[in-house]
C-alpha cells in the first residue's frame, strides 16, 4: 500500500510537468529584420557601435554600421542605447535529461555500466522542460546536451533552445565522447568520520590501465572484419578519425598529463579538458598540443588549502594570458537551474583580469570553437545563424541583463518562463 502511494504521488508530479510544458515554438522566419543603432558585441572580440545588423530567412545578411547608405530589409527596431549580443553557449550541461529530481521518470541523465560510449543523449533531451525555457531570458540560447556517469559517459549533441522535439533541436549531433578521468587523489569521507585531508588513490594505476586496455581492444576490432558489431567500440572510431572529439572531465594536474599522453598514444585527434581546475599549472602542455579548456564553474571555492582565496574567478584569465583556448562550463550543484547564470560566470571572469570582449568570447565564440560549431554560431557574422538577443544593458551584469528581444535562427522567441508568470503574478498582488 504504501508503495502504491509512493508511485500515485510520482505520477501525479510527473503529470503536473507535462500539464505545464513549454510554450509553443516560434514560427520561421518569413520577413527580413534590421536592427538599428544598438551596440553590437559580436562575440569574436570587436565592437560595432550604433551598429546595423540585418537577417533574413534564419541566417544574418549584414553586420555593419548604421551611417552607411544601405537599404535597411523589412522590420526595423530601433534600439538605440541597447546592446546586441550572439546567444550564450551552455556546453556540459545536462539541460533537458532531468525535470524533477525527485521524480525517477523524468531523470534520463545516465545508463548504468562504466564504458558507454556509444549512448546518445541527444535522443533523451527533452524540449519541454521548463528548466530549459528558464535559460533564454538570460540569453542562454544553446547548449551542448551531455550524460553522466561511468568512466565513459556517453555522447553529447549540440541543440538550440526552441524547438518541437530533438531532431528539430539539433545543431551538432553527436559531437563528442565524454571520459571520466580517474582521481589520482580522493578526500575521506567525513560523513563516515574518515579525515577530510588529500590521501593518494591506491586503485589509480589499475583505473588508468582499465583504460588503456579497453581503447587496445577497440583498436583490435577496428582492425578486424568487425563482426559481430561492437556498438560502443563503433562509437568510438569517430575519436580515431577525428569526426568526433575527446572531452575529457578531469581537474588536477597529475590528471590532465595523464590524459593528455593517454590521448597521444592512442592517437585521438581532438581533446577537451573539461574542468581544468589545475590546468594553469601544465599550461606548455596544453598549448604544445593545442589543447582547449572548458574550465569549471566561476563562482566556487578554493580546493585546496594552498590555492589563491580568488583562484577560481582568474582562473580564465591565467589561461587566456597563456594562449589557451578556454570556454566557460557550469557542471556541479544544481547545474540545470544555475545553467542560467552562465553570463554572470563571464563578467565574474572580466572582474578579475579579461577584458569585457574576452570574457564574453569564453561563451560565444570561444565555446563555439570548441564544440566544433563556430561555423554556425557563436559571433555575429555575415551567413551564421541568427541566434541572437537585444538587451537593455550589459549582458554579463545581472543588474541590467534585460532581454527585449531574443531570435533563434531568426526565429522570434518567446522569454517567458514559469518564472516570469510567476513574478507577474505576485507582482500584480502586492501592488493591490
Amino acid at each position: 500500500m504504501k508503495n502504491l502511494k509512493y508511485k500515485i504521488l510520482a505520477f501525479t508530479l510527473l503529470f503536473s510537468v507535462v500539464l505545464i510544458a513549454q510554450q509553443t515554438p516560434a514560427p520561421k522566419q518569413t520577413t527580413a529584420i534590421s536592427i538599428e543603432g544598438a551596440t553590437a558585441h559580436l562575440g569574436n572580440g570587436n565592437v560595432i557601435k550604433n551598429s546595423l545588423i540585418m537577417f533574413n530567412n534564419g541566417k544574418i545578411t549584414f553586420v555593419g554600421s548604421a551611417m552607411m547608405k544601405i537599404a535597411r530589409q523589412g522590420n526595423v527596431i530601433q534600439a538605440q542605447g541597447k546592446h546586441i549580443y550572439p546567444g550564450f553557449i551552455a556546453p556540459n550541461s545536462t539541460l533537458g535529461l532531468v525535470e524533477v529530481d525527485a521524480v525517477r521518470a523524468s531523470d534520463d541523465v545516465d545508463e548504468v555500466g562504466a564504458m558507454n560510449p556509444h549512448i546518445r543523449s541527444l535522443i533523451a533531451y527533452n524540449t519541454e522542460s521548463k528548466v530549459v525555457e528558464s535559460m533564454r531570458p538570460n540569453g542562454v540560447l544553446l547548449g551542448q546536451i551531455t550524460p553522466r556517469g561511468g568512466r565513459i559517459s556517453g555522447t553529447s549533441s549540440v541543440v538550440h533552445f526552441d524547438a518541437w522535439n530533438w531532431e528539430d533541436a539539433a545543431i551538432k549531433e553527436d559531437d563528442g565522447i565524454h571520459l571520466n578521468w580517474p582521481n589520482a587523489f580522493s578526500r575521506g569521507r567525513w560523513w563516515l568520520g574518515e579525515p577530510t585531508m588529500l590521501k593518494e588513490n591506491k586503485d589509480y594505476k589499475n583505473e588508468v590501465e582499465e583504460l588503456t586496455t579497453y581503447f587496445l581492444n577497440n583498436k583490435a576490432y577496428q582492425a578486424s572484419n568487425k563482426s559481430p558489431k561492437h556498438l560502443p567500440f563503433e562509437a568510438l572510431q569517430g575519436l580515431i578519425d577525428g569526426s568526433k572529439k575527446l572531452y575529457i572531465h578531469v581537474d588536477a594536474e597529475r590528471g590532465i598529463t595523464d590524459a593528455i599522453n593517454f590521448a597521444k598514444a592512442n592517437n585521438i585527434k581532438h581533446v577537451v579538458i573539461v574542468g581544468g581546475y589545475e590546468a594553469h599549472k601544465v599550461t606548455s602542455l596544453l598549448k604544445e598540443n593545442n589543447i582547449p579548456v572548458l574550465l569549471q564553474r566561476v563562482h566556487s571555492r578554493p580546493k585546496n588549502d594552498d590555492d589563491d582565496y580568488d583562484l577560481p574567478f582568474k582562473l580564465a584569465n591565467e589561461l587566456v594570458n597563456a594562449g589557451i583556448l578556454v570556454g566557460l562550463e557550469n557542471s556541479g550543484d544544481m547545474e540545470r537551474m544555475n545553467a542560467r547564470n552562465l553570463p554572470f560566470l563571464a563578467g565574474t571572469c572580466a572582474a578579475y583580469g579579461l577584458d569585457k570582449e574576452q570574457a564574453l568570447s569564453l561563451i560565444t565564440y570561444n565555446t563555439a570553437k570548441i564544440l566544433g560549431i563556430e561555423d554556425k554560431v557563436g559571433s555575429l557574422e555575415v551567413g551564421k545563424d541568427a541566434t541572437l538577443f537585444i538587451s537593455e544593458g550589459d549582458a554579463l551584469d545581472m543588474r541590467t541583463n534585460k532581454l527585449e528581444k531574443a531570435y533563434i535562427q531568426g526565429r522570434d522567441i518567446s522569454l517567458e518562463s514559469h518564472q516570469t508568470e510567476l513574478y507577474k503574478r505576485y507582482s500584480n498582488k502586492y501592488k493591490n
